[in-house]
């Protein structure tokens, strides 16, 4: 008998101390949550990361570095979520991703986590790119706006102004160009994304839209036609744009600007940190300002930015959210506005003294930025922009005129709205 219980305490005593060692050690690894994004080569995610650890124990967070193309992110979570995989708890969401994964269930209702006075803290274009449906998903974290930067001396040694309107533009670029050294005007000119944000601020600037209260577009009209005018005349008419222009993206786009070769760019926030480096040719001389508009009519920045959604299938959803909201509050949008370059969503850090003294334009960058538009909040916007690009590319290759792309893009925008709203209807019937 005395044998048999040495045999067994011994046995009880071991599983004991396994059970015991196992939830230590689970109680030390803690809670890891997860989300995708671009490589970290700035560091701002590194750092936001140890902040929050060190003050939050036993919540892990781990970026998980993904491809630099947004559309191959956007797919790497669309898999997974389709698939009802918990790989991500937080999804770092562009502005134009937050309607398709609101629809499709992928996200997770911030309201009575996000309530309005909290929203208000906020630039207003990030909150209403962040609402579909009456709810909202996203917590905004950096901000975008397309805006107009000069060259500052060769305007002062010219004894110009920056210009106003479309036409201003036009004519100042003519006159202080000298091709094919320096262009006049440079801007994301290849079939893609940012032709679209590039061809909606002159299409808002003329006092144009997409998509109106009745879900019909609006592209089959003068002001439209007039924006698409533009753009055709830039390259073919008043020659201010090199017709290289339909191969840029932002990096070409930013490059021919380092490099003395523009006058005029149209680009993001971050182009000014990148201009003030050591090696840029433009260092120093540089201004940035609303893009130009229509007489009678205001200047509209297409909105950009990112934030972060919830995961409907996160297992964590209580820790994400924590993540969340720390990264979109002022001390990590500030740690990426110094380390990244790109500009906070919230309005209190445009007058922030540390970043007035990284770019002394945030002023001038905050007005941008409250009147910013975000593209048509749809969750078929997708579609909808490739229509857009497809027609603004075949007016800057002159394959088609101003009027048939304003004329084509409508109707196909239009088959697209009606289809959707069908499948809507009968999904609700």
């Amino acid at each position: 008998m005395m044998k048999k219980l040495y045999i067994v305490l011994p046995t009880c005593a071991f599983i004991f101390l396994l059970f015991f060692f196992s939830c230590t050690k689970q109680k030390d690894e803690g809670i890891t949550i997860s989300f995708l994004d671009a490589e970290d080569k700035s560091g701002a995610w590194a750092e936001v990361i140890q902040r929050f650890e060190k003050n939050n124990p036993g919540i892990h967070v781990n970026l998980i570095e993904g491809p630099a193309s947004t559309n191959t992110r956007q797919s790497q979570y669309a898999a997974a979520l389709l698939a009802g995989d918990s790989t991500y708890d937080l999804i770092y969401l562009d502005v134009i991703w937050v309607a398709k994964f609101a629809e499709a269930g992928w996200l997770v209702p911030l309201n009575d986590r996000f309530p309005p006075a909290m929203r208000d803290k906020y630039l207003p274009g990030d909150i209403q790119a962040s609402t579909y449906d009456g709810q909202i998903w996203r917590v905004p974290i950096r901000t975008d706006g397309g805006m107009l930067y000069y060259r500052k001396d060769l305007l002062e040694n010219a004894d110009v102004r920056p210009p106003e309107t479309f036409d201003q533009l036009v004519s100042e670029a003519e006159r202080l160009q000298a091709p094919p050294d320096l262009w006049g005007f440079v801007f994301m000119g290849k079939q893609y994304e940012g032709l679209t944000c590039a061809f909606l601020e002159v299409l808002r600037g003329y006092g144009g839209g997409v998509i109106g209260s009745n879900n019909e577009c609006l592209l089959d009209s003068p002001e439209s036609i007039a924006a698409f005018s533009w753009m055709h005349d830039s390259v073919f008419k008043n020659k201010i744009v090199p017709q290289a222009v339909r191969t840029y993206e932002e990096n070409e786009t930013l490059a021919a600007f380092l490099s003395g070769k523009s006058v005029f760019m149209r680009n993001w926030p971050y182009a000014w940190k990148v201009c003030q480096e050591q090696n840029s040719a433009v260092r120093g001389k540089v201004g940035i300002m609303p893009m130009v508009h229509a007489p009678g009519e205001s200047s509209s920045a297409t909105l950009g930015g990112w934030g972060f959604g919830v995961s409907t299938f996160s297992q964590h959803k209580e820790e994400a959210w924590k993540f969340a909201s720390y990264v979109g509050g002022p001390e990590a949008q500030k740690i990426f506005a110094l380390k990244h370059g790109g500009a906070p969503s919230l309005k209190s850090l445009c007058k922030d003294p540390d970043l007035l003294t990284l770019n002394p334009h945030y002023p001038e960058l905050y007005e941008v930025l409250l009147y910013a538009e975000p593209r048509p909040v749809n969750p078929h916007y997708p579609e909808i922009s490739d229509v857009i690009q497809r027609h603004v590319s075949a007016v800057l290759t002159d394959t088609e005129a101003p009027e048939d792309a304003a004329h084509a893009a409508t109707e196909e925008i239009n088959v697209i709205l009606k289809r959707n709203s069908e499948k809507g209807d009968s999904s609700r019937g």
